[in-house]
């Protein structure tokens, strides 16, 4: 699954500030998964069940950062597992979003995460690129 101009859409950044693009489970899934918000049979398990998504639907917006409880403990509690375990605060990325806007947010990460060797996908969650299988630092 190589990048494109598709894999900046708005629609595959997660509420909770994360790119869904990067998430290892879609770059080795088969199916094609539409980002955490789409109501299809494709998005991933937890993703479904999810509370964060859950919330924020609850409170009719389109991402946590919008809400005036922001960082909540739901949104705190990952963060701290993420920052732990991927080296990647989903708050910080919310802050950039909300900041810059989500255009130049997708951009920055697409290039981010694009393998350099093959020019594809680098999950954030194993560093490891979803055609090439090439292990990365980043």
């Amino acid at each position: 699954m190589k990048m494109n101009k598709d894999d900046i859409s708005p629609r595959m950044f997660a509420p909770c500030g994360m790119n869904c693009k990067v998430c290892y489970k879609h770059c080795y899934s088969k199916k094609s998964c539409n980002g955490c918000m789409a109501n299809n049979g494709n998005t991933p398990k937890h993703c479904r069940a999810c509370k964060i998504k859950d919330c924020v639907k609850t409170h009719r917006l389109t991402y946590c950062f919008e809400c005036m409880e922001f960082p909540c403990k739901l949104i705190k509690n990952i963060d701290k597992s993420y920052i732990a375990r991927y080296h990647v605060s989903l708050i910080e990325n919310s802050n950039k979003v909300k900041v810059t806007g989500l255009q130049k947010f997708m951009m920055e990460d697409k290039e981010k995460y694009t393998c350099s060797y093959c020019g594809g996908v680098i999950s954030l969650h194993d560093k490891e690129c979803s055609e090439c299988h090439e292990k990365t630092s980043k």
